[in-house]
């Protein structure tokens, strides 16, 4: 099965084989990683054989490792935002115009679709792809490359050092390769006497073996064979769908015609490494600052044992004079090194997107500057949004509804008519930006030709649904229908109205009462109740 699976020649080597030669290719994109770990978070990506007891280096500052956790949280606040969907489903446009024609079907579909979207959403809440998807993140910011395998039971990550992969010319994967260490009692018994047989068992030693995962792409499918010890397991072929493989291959910053990723560290490791290198030098320099050593005169009358065995508020003999304190005279040095330090700093808090650290200190700073400044930073990671959308949002919710069907959890979609379209990220930035825009057009229109020009000229409940639309707030049931607000004004013209005539009695009563005698009023009254009337 397996010579049928790979093709002529494919088994010329193992998988083992083919996972060192593509590691190669690998190794500067793993060293670069190291080397940004270092200056953030060393444990992300520790040097090639570490053990649970190898000590890590720790670095002077921790701006790095900051960013490193404030940058992946706001990644992971974006991607997979709690309680709120991140994507929708959309119509295919011909399918849509028929839709269009049945107002009921159209709003079953409708009420369909978003049941499906909390299923899909239930089920990332109640597991644990969020802790998983924030370690994967954080390996993206360090080492720009991560490999994310989503499986039924929720996310499992894979560091750049124990997976391998290929792209074609335009970027998609075509053969990844993981490498894990596994204990060999849970392998198939056939698959364990093989091994045994063809192995000798000191190499076993304390029976953990490497199990390689080779996932390779074929015209539309993905294949899927695992190894050990040059041992193919025939059980666990399989295939996947090109669009529902539940291997991706992560990048953070996209280089055409590299099979890995650059990382955002790697941007700005320049200024990690000068802020290193000088937070070193202040505290090691302010370390020496703090000793405080006493200098007595060799040809003075002071004793330094007497100095030195003296007690606090002891009379001893001696000379002031004698004695000095000794002084590094360095401030005006440490005051350039703290200058450049903080500079370096600052500017590393804007790339991290530590808008605390950015924002003008002043009296005068306002809520609307502190906004700008937030917008302009959440903006500089248009790009990176791009990627991720692409790679990680629509794969996984591709995949998470491949489960759920599989499952019975949900009704199988039609294909290629419902489609998920993600609306946070890049999308929620575009929002973003026509809100502003938004805004700014109504309170030019409002500060030229009044604020009553707004309800003259504009349609207000248009301008509400795209403030909500552009804030991602769902206005069903929250903004009032056309008919609703119908309604509300003929009752309150009914209202005035029963008012105004009860008013017109009153008035009415009142002048007829001025007009008529109140002896003949009184004879009325009499009159209609049965009493003999009273002549004057």
């Amino acid at each position: 099965m397996a010579s049928d699976t790979y093709g002529v020649g494919y088994n010329s080597k193992t998988i083992e084989g083919r996972y060192n030669q593509y590691a190669r290719d690998r190794e500067l994109f793993l060293e670069r990683g190291r080397d940004c770990a270092q200056f953030t978070i060393p444990t992300l990506i520790p040097d090639e054989g570490h053990t649970s007891t190898s000590r890590f280096n720790t670095p002077f500052q921790g701006i790095g490792a900051r960013g490193v956790n404030n940058l992946a949280s706001k990644l992971l606040l974006t991607l997979l935002p709690p309680n709120a969907p991140f994507f929708r489903f959309s119509i295919d446009n011909f399918a849509l115009k028929e839709i269009e024609e049945d107002e009921n079907l159209k709003t079953e579909i409708d009420k369909g679709l978003v049941e499906v979207e909390k299923a899909v959403m239930e089920d990332i809440e109640i597991s644990s792809d969020r802790v998983a998807l924030f370690e994967c993140l954080k390996h993206l910011v360090v080492g720009g490359n991560c490999l994310l395998f989503v499986a039924k039971e929720g996310l499992r990550v894979f560091p750049l050092d124990r997976y391998v992969c290929k792209r074609d010319p335009m970027g998609n994967v075509i053969e990844i390769i993981t490498k894990e260490t596994i204990n060999i009692n849970i392998l198939p018994e056939n698959i364990r006497e093989v091994i045994y047989k063809n192995t000798n068992p000191d190499d076993i030693g304390d029976k953990t073996c490497d199990l390689y995962t080779c996932v390779k792409r074929t015209k539309n499918k993905f294949i899927v064979i695992q190894e050990v010890k040059g041992i193919e397991i025939p059980e666990s072929s399989g295939s996947y769908p090109v669009d529902k493989n539940p291997y991706m291959s992560l990048r953070m910053i996209r280089v055409d015609g590299e099979n890995y990723g650059r990382s955002f560290v790697e941007e700005y490791l320049g200024d990690l490494k000068s802020l290193e290198g000088l937070t070193k030098a202040i505290v090691e320099g302010s370390s020496a600052s703090a000793k405080t050593l006493f200098m007595v005169s060799p040809n003075g009358t002071t004793r330094a044992r007497a100095l030195a065995q003296s007690e606090n508020g002891a009379i001893i003999e001696g000379r002031a004079d004698d004695v000095s304190v000794l002084q590094v005279q360095k401030f005006a040095d440490f005051q350039v090194a703290q200058t450049t330090a903080a500079s370096i700093e600052q500017r590393l808090s804007y790339a991290f997107l530590l808008n605390a650290s950015v924002i003008r200190d002043s009296e005068r700073t306002t809520a609307e500057e502190v906004r700008l400044t937030a917008d302009e930073l959440q903006s500089s990671l248009g790009g990176i949004y791009g990627i991720l959308s692409q790679e990680f949002q629509l794969p996984f919710v591709r995949r998470k509804i491949a489960i759920l069907e599989k499952g019975g959890r949900l009704p199988k979609l039609p294909k290629n008519v419902v489609r998920p379209k993600i609306v946070t990220g890049l999308e929620a930035l575009g929002r973003g930006n026509d809100r502003n825009r938004l805004v700014q057009f109504l309170q030019t229109l409002a500060g030229t030709l009044g604020a009553e020009s707004i309800g003259q000229y504009v349609n207000v409940s248009e301008a509400i649904a795209r403030l909500a639309t552009a804030d991602g707030i769902e206005v069903k049931g929250l903004i009032k229908s056309p008919e609703e607000l119908q309604a509300e004004v003929q009752a309150k013209q009914q209202q005035q109205l029963q008012m105004e005539q009860a008013q017109a009695v009153t008035n009415a009563g009142e002048t007829i009462a001025g007009n008529i005698p109140p002896e003949t009023i009184g004879r009325t009254l009499a009159r209609q109740q049965g009493l003999p009337e009273t002549e004057e």
